[in-house]
């Protein structure tokens, strides 16, 4: 058996008139984020761990931001593209681990809609998905509430 680990990474500003998207999930708040897609920054660093563990690239390889394709596109499509890219590979999913940072909203009341979200996309039972929201005590942009950054390490075996 070979097994991997894959680190990742997202950062993503806080922006107005835009839904706030995390993990698959609406969030009620008063900005969303910035970017090309619908700027769901778990999805992004879940995707780059993935891809990184299986040194398949990156999120920005496969779905460019200068690619009209996936403008305003829900991340959900890139993180259902990266488990069958796994699966062409041979790869098997063994966990995944998030940690968001964020200033606000609170998130431990999405925290388990997210595992959801992520658990179904990635066809992995709940208890091999972790998602848990962490502060910087105002450090840092994060603190400033100026956005959200995201971590995620993730398992993969053949």
């Amino acid at each position: 058996m070979t097994i991997r680990v894959g680190s990742g990474y997202d950062v993503h500003a806080f922006t107005t008139n835009r839904p706030l998207v995390l993990g698959g999930v609406t969030i009620p708040f008063e900005y969303g984020l910035a970017g090309h897609s619908d700027a769901d920054t778990v999805i992004h660093a879940v995707v780059d761990a993935l891809l990184g563990a299986a040194a398949l690239g990156d999120i920005g390889t496969h779905f460019p931001s200068q690619d009209e394709r996936w403008k305003d596109q829900p991340s959900t499509v890139f993180l259902d593209y990266t488990y069958d890219l796994l699966l062409q590979h041979q790869w098997a999913i063994g966990n995944i681990d998030v940690t968001v940072v964020a200033e606000r909203p609170k998130l431990a009341p999405y925290a388990l809609a997210m595992r959801t979200h992520l658990a179904e996309h990635l066809h992995l039972p709940l208890e091999q998905v972790s998602v848990k929201g962490k502060t910087t005590d105002g450090l840092g942009f994060a603190g400033r509430r100026e956005g959200i950054a995201c971590y995620a390490v993730a398992l993969i075996e053949r």
